[in-house]
């Protein structure tokens, strides 16, 4: 009996996955507008699916959304239940118990979400970082210090597995082993840089998602991108941007989350730098400057988060307190200093000084750079 239960539950499943991703594929049709028809005319999701064309109509559909539903684009759908016989992939439709909360609350989510990887994740307090595809030796190191401190006080870091600062922060997750969500502009059979199909697999296999609103073998295409900054920024109580130009993607994220009623971080940098004028654009906007990641952790003491912690402040501070002293690593400045401004600053034989930033080097404190150092991470 229990087997035979189990079959039918899973058609039952089966036929609701067809359902939803019928609708999914209807034009200009909204979360809003499913609502305001059922809501409208008694209905359930089950109903609109024994209906003609003409009860479509009267119900709300427009003609264009009605021929759709009626006449569904049967290999996308087809090609769409294939994906989800694969281990570890669901569709979380508007309904679903996995699908993210803080997302519904928003004014456009998605009717349908393919999900790869641990859907338990997608619930848990998300940060999202982005910035620049061609981020600054500074803003690389502001990516992977953010994106640990954050993880490491308990956080889910989200962002769009981009190339520049969005695949530094996933990286840098991966790297102290903590929670990454990472939602593409493509489907999930067609990630999205190619570069990044390493990274989109060890995201799964540490425990992570990838997440899309596209049907699994959609390309890259350039409109397909802002809906999914709508999500990283509608999926997170606040977005960092870390180095963004005046006109990029970044800003348009920040936009989003502005009109999510979601808190907008920015890091500030040189004022000669094209990729700091996004983020002082922001902060003059009123986003939150911020330098370390107590900045952002502190603006949620009153959600009583129980996984926020101290510890990597307490780690930067030691860390910082141990240096304080240290004339040589005083003599580089976050900006390229040279090497012979290095030399008379510090007082130092010039063989003791290239010995001694090499070691600095290993350590992550400064980079060479062409022209000269560049003290790195010290928040």
């Amino acid at each position: 009996m229990s087997h035979e239960k189990a079959k039918m539950d899973s058609h039952t499943c089966e036929v609701q996955d067809r359902q939803w991703l019928t609708l999914a594929q209807l034009p200009r049709f909204s979360v809003a507008k499913l609502g305001a028809i059922l809501r409208d005319n008694k209905l359930q999701i089950a109903d609109l699916f024994s209906a003609d064309l003409a009860f479509l109509l009267r119900s709300g559909f427009s003609d264009i959304q009605a021929q759709c539903l009626l006449h569904p684009n049967m290999q996308q759908l087809e090609n769409s239940m294939l994906w989800c016989q694969q281990p570890n992939h669901v569709l979380l439709n508007i309904t679903s118990e996995y699908y993210p909360k803080v997302l519904l609350q928003t004014a456009r989510p998605p009717l349908l979400l393919y999900c790869a990887g641990n859907k338990r994740l997608l619930n848990n307090p998300q940060l999202a970082i982005v910035g620049s595809r061609n981020p600054s030796v500074a803003g690389k190191q502001n990516a992977k210090y953010f994106a640990q401190a954050l993880s490491l006080s308990g956080w889910t870091v989200t962002s769009g597995l981009a190339l520049g600062i969005d695949g530094l922060a996933h990286e840098a997750v991966l790297q102290v082993k903590g929670h990454t969500v990472a939602i593409l502009g493509t489907g999930l059979n067609n990630i999205y840089p190619k570069r990044h199909v390493n990274m989109a697999k060890r995201i799964l296999e540490q425990n992570g998602v990838l997440l899309s609103e596209f049907f699994p073998n959609t390309p890259a295409r350039p409109e397909n991108f802002p809906r999914r900054n709508r999500i990283i920024s509608g999926m997170s109580l606040g977005t960092l941007i870390i180095e963004a130009a005046i006109k990029s993607g970044s800003l348009i994220t920040a936009r989003y989350a502005l009109e999510q009623n979601r808190d907008v971080f920015a890091v500030p940098g040189n004022i000669h730098n094209l990729l700091s004028r996004g983020c002082h654009y922001l902060i003059k906007q009123g986003a939150k400057l911020v330098e370390n990641v107590s900045d952002i952790n502190e603006e949620y003491q009153h959600l009583a988060l129980s996984f926020l912690n101290t510890k990597p402040d307490e780690l930067q501070k030691s860390a910082r307190q141990s240096l304080a002293s240290d004339k040589l690593l005083d003599s580089v400045e976050f900006e390229t200093t040279p090497l012979d401004i290095v030399v008379e600053r510090c007082g130092m034989p010039v063989a003791e000084v290239m010995s001694q930033l090499l070691e600095y080097e290993l350590r992550g404190l400064v980079t060479a750079v062409p022209g000269g150092y560049l003290k790195l991470g010290e928040k």
